[in-house]
């Protein structure tokens, strides 16, 4: 993983020399924003997936925990391209953090600073080498995915992810590959760090932006499917819907799109990847890989 420098409040630092003080407030309180991003090499270059769209984001973030990131959304992209390039990496995935520095202690950060980091490195297929292909085990978590009135779901900041890292480890410790976690209501949320889709007679589903993460492969495989004439809705199902379901997939940065063939011990469909599950990961995949040009507008060359 360890690479040659890392990008730190506006300057290029040794890997090993990127450090922050133990009393870094995010350390201590977890609050603060971050990106997954990656960069893909498609036909003869290196480009990142919609670059733009995950920096928008990241501000979003950072404005509705208000985080004021001291560069404009243009310095994080530079940023982020210069990092790949001195890095001279062809692909790899891309870490922006923005978080609070150390001075004053407690819950109220004061005037402490805001300061911005960009790491990369090489990152392979997030669930396993078959995943994509054969599909993974998954199981509904005993955790509840946030409620829209405990932490604002719209943002992505680290502090929330505790409730995926204790769902994912109940998930491997069990012998799943990955976790689902259902809303406070008992409605299927999403994954540990994905969105989810379930394909039922020929339509396809996924959970609405009500208590989940607005997510950027989710976004673009909405489109992908409108595209394509698959019929899709945003609506609100619940486990059983998923057991039944004919197929199943997850979608986010690091899972790509990622077919489920096993729920609670329940085969799903036929247990293998599905064919409509087959046309959107195959439709991404070209995009990613430089390979269809009607979505270059998606991609950031290096």
């Amino acid at each position: 993983m360890k690479q040659q420098m890392i990008w730190l409040d506006g300057k290029f630092v040794d890997w090993d020399e990127a450090n922050v003080h133990i009393l870094t407030h995010s350390l201590h309180y977890g609050l603060s924003a971050f990106e997954g991003i990656r960069c893909y090499e498609g036909q003869g270059r290196s480009t990142i997936f919609r670059l733009a769209d995950h920096v928008d984001r990241l501000f979003e973030s950072a404005h509705i925990t208000m985080l004021t990131i001291p560069y404009s959304k243009q310095d994080v992209c530079d940023a982020i391209i210069e990092t790949i390039r001195v890095n001279e990496l062809a692909s790899c995935y891309i870490r922006p953090l923005v978080f609070i520095g150390h001075g004053e202690m407690g819950l109220y950060p004061g005037n402490n600073p805001i300061r911005v980091a960009v790491a990369v490195w090489p990152w392979g297929t997030y669930l396993g080498e078959d995943a994509l292909t054969q599909g993974i085990r998954a199981k509904i978590s005993s955790f509840t995915r946030h409620h829209v009135n405990v932490s604002m779901t719209r943002a992505k900041i680290s502090g929330y992810y505790v409730n995926s890292i204790l769902a994912k480890c109940e998930a491997k410790k069990s012998g799943y590959e990955e976790s689902i976690l259902l809303d406070p209501e008992g409605y299927v949320a999403e994954g540990t760090g994905e969105n989810i889709f379930i394909v039922s007679k020929g339509r396809l589903k996924t959970t609405p932006l009500t208590s989940i993460l607005e997510g950027i492969t989710r976004n673009s495989v909405i489109q992908l499917a409108e595209e394509k004439s698959i019929p899709i809705i945003e609506e609100r199902f619940t486990r059983d819907a998923l057991y039944v379901a004919d197929e199943v997939f997850l979608t986010g940065t690091a899972a790509e799109v990622t077919p489920v063939r096993e729920i609670d011990d329940r085969r799903i469909g036929n247990g293998k990847r599905g064919p409509i599950t087959s046309t959107l990961q195959q439709a991404f995949f070209d995009i990613v890989n430089d390979k269809d040009p009607n979505h270059a507008r998606w991609l950031t060359p290096i």
